[in-house]
C-alpha cells in the first residue's frame, strides 16, 4: 500500500511543562514530552537534564529508530560507532539506525537534551521500565527482555569504557 500525505491525518499533540510525566533515577529526570506509534511519522519525544558527569544509556544501538539528540544546555558526551566526542549547548546529532552509540553527561557538566526518536515504537514504556529497575523495582533482566519490543539492543564497547574509565 502507498501513502500519501493526503491519506495520512496525524492529529497534533500538544503537551503543556505542568502535566508532563516525568521519571526520575539518583542522576537524571526525564520529562515524557510526546509520541505517537502511527505510521508514517511516529516518534517519541523527550527531554533528560543530567547532574554533573552523570551516566547515561550504555553501548546499544536501534534496528529501526534514528534517534535524535539536541543540546539544550551544558555538555554531553557520546559514543558513536568507534568515536567518543561531546556535544555543546546549541548541538545536534542525528544517529541512524544500526549504529552503536551511548551518552553520559560530560565530565563536570550537566547536561539537558532534547531526545527524539523516529519511529517511536512506545519508548516511554522503556524508560519507566528503567526507572523501576534503577530504584530495585524491577529485575533488570526485563531490559535485556524487551530489547526487540523497545529496538534497543545493548553492545559492548571497549572505546565507551575507556572513555567512561579516563574520566573516573
Amino acid at each position: 500500500m502507498i501513502m500519501t500525505t493526503e491519506s495520512v491525518h496525524l492529529p497534533a499533540m500538544l503537551t503543556r511543562r505542568a502535566e508532563a510525566e516525568t521519571c526520575a533515577d539518583p542522576s537524571s529526570v526525564m520529562t515524557l514530552l510526546g509520541e505517537s506509534d502511527a505510521a508514517p511519522g511516529g516518534f517519541t519525544s523527550y527531554r533528560s537534564s543530567f547532574a554533573a558527569g552523570a551516566p547515561g544509556a550504555p553501548a546499544h544501538f536501534h534496528t529501526k529508530a534514528t534517534e535524535l539528540f539536541f543540546v539544550l544546555g551544558g555538555s554531553l558526551r557520546v559514543l558513536v560507532d568507534d568515536l567518543v566526542t561531546v556535544l555543546h549547548e546549541g548541538d545536534f546529532l542525528a544517529v541512524p539506525p544500526r549504529t552503536p552509540h551511548a551518552f553520559a553527561a560530560a565530565p563536570d557538566s550537566e547536561a539537558d537534551v532534547l531526545f527524539v526518536f523516529t519511529p517511536g515504537l512506545g519508548r516511554f514504556d522503556y524508560l519507566r521500565l528503567l526507572g523501576r529497575v534503577m530504584r530495585g523495582e524491577a529485575d533488570p533482566k526485563e531490559i535485556a527482555e524487551s530489547a526487540e519490543r523497545f529496538d534497543n539492543h545493548y553492545v559492548d564497547s571497549p572505546v565507551w569504557r575507556a572513555a567512561l574509565d579516563a574520566s573516573a
